[in-house]
């Protein structure tokens, strides 16, 4: 294709992605008092004398300040669940725009890429809910006995979204690995030399990008990103040598030894009229 025609094709897969989490977003507008209520469980789950309750019924809320507060943070939550709700739609239009380029054996890997990007991606997040619990109630404690956190809903939604994110997103990895090494760009060779590296920068990676910063949450980011590295590496070393094997049997069946018979087709082709002068050619 042309430049311009790249153009257009991005731009149209851009126009369908967000069009699929506009309508994602409508459902999670509708849904929002159930996700509201399962976002909050990790805060609530904290021991009642570090979190903010009501007075009168002990119940655990979060506040908000401005007058548009609500309003910004139920269409925020809307958004992102309807990113996640159509998450395989709008991956498959991702990689909708790759596969032109791609070759007949790559572009039979789609429905694979879409199925365990969407995996990893849930994944990820369950993580990230489950830890949630954990690493509150330990950076909440460490003001100490005595002290209550009055969280705002913004700033709660904002921490919780932004590491679900980030574990799903995190998540990928191995995937982006696998992809790479079955389209040619990184072999096992490579990614065996480097494996110590890999787990340096992976736990770097997740001490920089979790929003909060205890050991804890950093290293449940980590480890579970060093065995799904560890797992893609052994799948890349598998996927080299098949495809060594396969090159070498091409190999051996395209360089016949001299003691070896060629096979030799029973029935010739005709040949090719023949041009007598050069006058039949003009």
């Amino acid at each position: 294709m042309p430049v311009l025609d790249h153009l257009r094709e991005l731009r149209r897969r851009v126009i369908y992605i967000l069009l699929f989490v506009a309508l994602g977003a409508v459902l999670g507008w509708v849904l929002y008092p159930h996700t509201l209520h399962f976002l909050r469980e990790p805060y609530c789950s904290v021991p009642q004398q570090y979190r903010y309750t009501q007075v009168g019924t002990g119940n655990c809320v979060l506040i908000y300040h401005g007058v548009l507060d609500g309003f910004t943070t139920r269409l925020k939550v809307s958004v992102i669940s309807g990113a996640v709700f159509t998450g395989p739609l709008w991956l498959y239009q991702i990689w909708a725009f790759i596969t032109p380029g791609l070759r007949k054996n790559e572009k039979r890997y789609t429905l694979m890429f879409v199925a365990a990007s969407t995996v990893l991606f849930a994944a990820g997040m369950s993580l990230a809910y489950v830890v949630l619990s954990k690493g509150l109630k330990i950076l909440l404690e460490q003001a100490g006995y005595g002290t209550a956190a009055q969280l705002t809903v913004s700033d709660y939604i904002s921490f919780v979204t932004l590491m679900l994110v980030v574990f799903g997103a995190a998540f990928e990895l191995p995937l982006l690995v696998i992809m790479a090494n079955f389209a040619g760009v990184l072999s096992a060779k490579v990614l065996k030399k480097s494996q110590r590296i890999a787990i340096f920068l992976i736990f770097l990676f997740a001490a920089v990008a979790t929003p909060s910063t205890d050991p804890f949450t950093m290293c449940a980011m980590a480890i579970p990103m060093v065995v799904l590295f560890e797992g893609a590496v052994v799948i890349a070393v598998i996927h080299d040598r098949r495809k060594a094997r396969r090159l070498a049997e091409e190999r051996a069946a395209s360089h016949l030894e001299d003691d070896v018979a060629s096979t030799i087709d029973p029935i010739p082709e005709a040949l090719p009229a023949r041009v007598d002068s050069w006058s039949d050619t003009t």
